[in-house]
């Protein structure tokens, strides 16, 4: 083949570092913004960014440039420098640690795209880590509770 072809649509969740509700309504959108710019700059494209006030959903398509890990440290990195500019109460922001991050059927883009902007409404229903729990067994990922919540 002449050509590499690449298509990684990926699903990311990470949370606020003890899952403090950092991230008020008034500056989600600037956050947002601020995050999708950081992974167009990695030419990550169709780019979904949402959540609440202590977590973080994105839906991209990774790119073939970089390594995911490489990507995710830079976007929680330059993202958490940003949040801390919004306002002298947020000078300690930070994220937690970890991150998952799950593969996505392009036949599913939409449902997650979907569930991300949906965010608010969602979580009047459910927990975090309800929410987390419940797309790790989704996933089939294996994991160990003690140290999902840092």
């Amino acid at each position: 083949m002449p050509q590499s072809l690449h298509i990684l649509p990926a699903h990311i969740i990470f949370s606020t570092k003890g899952r403090r509700p950092w991230l008020t309504a008034d500056i989600r959108p600037r956050v947002w913004a601020y995050m999708s710019r950081i992974l167009q700059n990695f030419e990550c494209h169709s780019i979904t960014v949402g959540g609440v006030e202590d977590h973080v959903h994105v839906l991209c398509n990774l790119t073939k440039k970089h390594a995911p890990m490489k990507v995710l440290e830079v976007l929680k990195k330059d993202s958490s420098k940003f949040v801390k500019t919004l306002g002298t109460d947020l000078g300690e922001f930070h994220w937690q640690d970890g991150y998952g991050l799950f593969g996505v059927s392009p036949s599913h883009r939409g449902a997650v795209h979907q569930y991300i902007l949906g965010q608010e409404e969602h979580h009047r229903k459910e927990t975090f880590q309800e929410e987390l729990l419940r797309i790790l067994k989704k996933y089939g990922a294996e994991y160990d509770e003690r140290y999902l919540w840092n």
